[in-house]
């Protein structure tokens, strides 16, 4: 797996979870789905994204595209 792709794995997976947190729970958890989307707004703008920064520190290796058939 590249970065791009694990990004929006990880991206696709917190909104999922935190809009079932906010109907199954809790409403506040949706203000975490905000926080989501509006972090990968900014990242589109500025391409500065703190989970890039993390993975490619763990050694996930760069390249591709998330929907490039590989």
């Amino acid at each position: 797996m590249t970065v791009e792709r694990l990004i929006r794995i990880f991206a696709g997976l917190f909104v999922l979870a935190s809009l079932a947190l906010g109907v199954l729970v809790n409403p506040h958890f949706l203000w975490f789905t905000a926080f989501v989307g509006l972090n990968l707004f900014q990242s589109g703008l500025t391409r500065l994204c703190p989970l890039e920064a993390v993975l490619r520190r763990l050694g996930v290796r760069s390249g591709g595209t998330a929907c490039a058939s590989q």
